[in-house]
């Protein structure tokens, strides 16, 4: 089931999805990453975080935080746990987040995807995505779609 972040049951499950899922692929400095940790309750208090659990009570098995820009949804983090992969769980976030911004008039949708992530791009790219720039000066390629 995919439901909104509670803050106090989710958020341990939260950080250490990005510490584990995340951060091992990444390929910025360990200084940014380390300001970037110490922003990460500020920059989930903007925008949406959702989570997948097998129940309503159940921790997280992951999660996807996303923002709307106008009429563009920005994916800014996406992370299953090992043993939640090729469950569905992502599909089910992504879809819950389009369908979101669909409903607030959005019109496209962007995601960055680290260098070497290759699960990360075949999975975008299935969902619609497509590789729109590669950002040397972060290591990543920027996936743009559009919807219908």
């Amino acid at each position: 089931m995919i439901r909104y972040r509670r803050p106090r049951q989710d958020d341990t499950v939260i950080y250490d999805l990005i510490e584990k899922q995340l951060v091992p692929l990444s390929h910025l400095p360990q200084t940014i990453i380390n300001q970037i940790r110490k922003d990460l309750p500020r920059r989930l208090g903007q925008g949406v975080t959702l989570v997948a659990c097998p129940d309503y009570e159940s921790d997280p098995v992951g999660f996807v935080h996303f923002m709307l820009h106008g009429d563009l949804l920005y994916i800014d983090m996406l992370a299953i746990t090992p043993a939640a992969k090729r469950k569905r769980y992502g599909n089910m976030l992504m879809d819950r987040a389009e369908r979101f911004a669909l409903s607030r008039a959005c019109h496209r949708a962007k995601v960055s995807v680290d260098t070497g992530n290759t699960a990360a791009l075949a999975f975008y790219e299935k969902l619609g995505y497509s590789v729109a720039r590669y950002q040397p000066q972060n290591y990543c390629y920027e996936l743009e779609k559009q919807f219908r």
